[in-house]
């Protein structure tokens, strides 16, 4: 019984030399408009201003006046299949919402829900017809119809040697008239940076 005691003593001493030897870590919380690149990998920096860029873009195209003009009112976008063919796993959702978001907030563009949302808007709406009063259900085959799908990808190109490289990010993205297949906007915009550390292949 003794010799379990003292190997019980032994590990716990081993265990608090083990954990006392680790670095502490330090947490600082930064605002979230911050840019902090640690890894030198695509963030929620290149995906804000990748965003930023191609809602600037757009909205300063000449297919917005067009339209403006042919229909006296502000064009319906859906956001369609954004790819990620980059060499990174970018979250594809996040930007998707960042793009949305900039173009909801121009103003000058409405944006309407995605075939996966409107799954569950519909079923709500349905379940509104047996459940809510007639007063506040929402109306069936009401739904507002895109006028615009955008479409895009994101890729990337890297050039390296022992200790630097260099990450190309380019997103291309296509305005189609839905009703047409007519392409009435195509943008593009880059990112590059370049990551130096001794130990990069």
């Amino acid at each position: 019984m003794k010799y379990y005691i003292v190997i019980f003593i032994a590990l716990m001493g081993l265990f608090s030399c083990v954990s006392y030897g680790h670095t502490e870590r330090s947490i600082t919380r930064t605002d979230t408009d911050t840019t902090v690149d640690l890894s030198g990998k695509w963030n929620d920096a290149d995906s804000r201003i990748v965003a930023e860029t191609i809602s600037t873009d757009l909205v300063n195209g000449g297919w917005l006046f067009e339209f403006g003009a042919s229909e006296s009112r502000r064009p319906v976008v859906i956001v369609g299949n954004m790819r990620n063919e980059s060499s990174e796993h970018i979250s594809i959702e996040s930007f998707v919402k960042d793009i949305e978001r900039e173009m909801v907030n121009s103003t000058r563009i409405e944006v309407v829900a995605s075939a996966l949302e409107r799954i569950n808007i519909r079923t709500e709406r349905v379940d509104q017809q047996d459940q809510a009063s007639e007063e506040t259900r929402a109306l069936i085959r009401e739904e507002t119809g895109a006028d615009f799908m955008m479409i895009g990808v994101i890729t990337s190109q890297t050039d390296a040697v022992v200790g630097q490289k260099v990450v190309l990010y380019q997103v291309d993205v296509e305005l189609i008239d839905i009703e047409s297949n007519r392409k009435v906007w195509i943008g593009s915009t880059k990112i590059k940076k370049e990551i130096r550390q001794e130990n990069i292949q």
